[in-house]
């Protein structure tokens, strides 16, 4: 939950609320610190670099690339979300480099 309208669900607020989840207040434009979305990142950064021609090299480039990211880079993903956590609260929702 980003705060950004277009993300927000009015049950799944309702269900939170019944439910008694404590929810982060966030700036609806912060920076991304999920983990997957970083990895997400990383791997299309890999594949532009190869330039794939069509489709079909795309789909082999992307299974190559993913192949090659080592799971200690996820760990480290994973094990520095706090940091970057604590970052973004310092920053007011502005960027960090992860």
């Amino acid at each position: 939950m980003d705060n950004d309208l277009n993300h927000t669900s009015k049950v799944v607020a309702k269900w939170l609320k019944a439910n008694k989840v404590k929810v982060l207040e966030w700036p609806s434009q912060s920076p991304d610190i999920n983990p997957l979305e970083i990895l997400w990142a990383e791997l299309k950064k890999r594949v532009r670099a190869r330039r794939p021609a069509n489709l079909t090299q795309l789909h082999q480039l992307c299974q190559e690339e993913w192949a090659k990211i080592c799971l200690t880079y996820c760990g480290k993903l994973v094990e520095g979300y706090p940091k970057r956590l604590t970052q973004v609260k310092q920053l007011k929702g502005n960027a960090t480099k992860y």
